[in-house]
């Protein structure tokens, strides 16, 4: 009888937490925000659409992360890799088109303006280089590299 007297107190009492944790958020839902990357780009809305690769950075002149990524894209900048920044107030009409809505955002494109990979938010050295270095020749770089670790080895140089 002392087991069943236990088993309905703690039934009463779990009861009891769970109600008042319900009455404490009550209709809150988790908030899931989702901003848009593109999948593909016109090339000829963008500097030397005849490079084999382009990097495409959309910044806004108040974001401070958009400068540093920036800075960290530019370097890619070669014979066979297009990189360009597209500011939000200055290049309005492009951040439009393709629906950006959260700086930065980063994406590499192929020759035919597909987009092969994409990074919202800031981006370092090593997974930028990667990305390049992947798409450029895939399976070139290691497992683990570039793969969300910032103490990874960097990839080898996306400018050969």
């Amino acid at each position: 009888m002392s087991r069943l007297l236990l088993a309905v107190a703690l039934a009463g009492m779990v009861a009891l937490v769970a109600y008042a944790l319900a009455r404490r958020r009550p209709g809150v839902e988790p908030v899931v925000e989702r901003h848009h990357v593109p999948t593909g780009v016109e090339r000829s809305d963008f500097g030397r659409p005849d490079a084999d690769w382009l990097v495409v950075v959309f910044t806004s002149a108040t974001c401070d992360t958009c400068a540093a990524t920036w800075e960290v894209a530019r370097q890619l900048e070669s014979p066979a890799v297009a990189v360009q920044e597209v500011e939000a107030k200055r290049d309005a009409a492009l951040h439009d088109r393709y629906g950006i809505d959260a700086v930065p955002t980063t994406i590499v494109v192929d020759a035919e303006g597909g987009v092969v990979r994409s990074f919202l938010g800031p981006v370092s050295a090593t997974h930028l280089w990667a990305a390049v270095a992947e798409a450029r020749t895939p399976g070139s770089v290691p497992p683990g590299c570039g793969a969300g670790h910032e103490d990874d080895p960097s990839p080898a140089d996306p400018k050969d």
